[in-house]
């Protein structure tokens, strides 16, 4: 239902600082200036559909993403529908059930490495660096993590 064109374009979340989530997306290519969109989002299938409490707002006052707190998705999977109107009439609906291990419509930024301890011996020209890995909204395994190190001489 709803006109071609008006549905939402280029939908991304990110989750950052762990439970932070951000999702964005462009209003349609047919969208006009009195276009709203609402987004609804179920982060478990045992959680209610809930609408966004904090929508982030382009030029025209139109719904261009939604801020949330307290994020939690444990069984990685997640659903979200952006459905609207326009002068009374309906728009194209967005809908998406998101599979976190696969899908890279979610993204997440994640904090530094925890604990960094550095112990350097001059007799050896040796360093040894130990660190704990971020906290992560979803990933368990410490081995999903790949690390880059770099080092400078000052």
């Amino acid at each position: 239902a709803g006109m071609n064109g008006t549905a939402i374009e280029n939908f991304v979340c990110v989750i950052f600082n762990v439970s932070f989530m951000n999702c964005t997306w462009h209003v349609g290519r047919t969208a006009t200036e009195d276009t709203q969109y609402f987004l609804y989002w179920r982060p478990s299938r045992k959680e209610d559909v809930t609408e966004c409490q904090n929508y982030i707002k382009d030029n025209c006052g139109r719904h261009t993403g939604c801020r949330f707190q307290n994020v939690t998705i444990e069984n990685k999977n997640a659903y979200f529908l952006v459905n609207g109107s326009r002068s009374g009439q309906n728009i194209q609906s967005y809908e998406k059930k998101i599979l976190l291990i696969s899908d890279y419509i979610i993204v997440e930024k994640l904090t530094p490495p925890l604990n960094v301890t550095v112990n350097c011996t001059e007799a050896s020209h040796r360093c040894s660096i130990w660190w704990q890995p971020p906290h992560t909204s979803h990933v368990k395994k410490s081995s999903c993590f790949k690390y880059e190190i770099v080092i400078e001489n000052k």
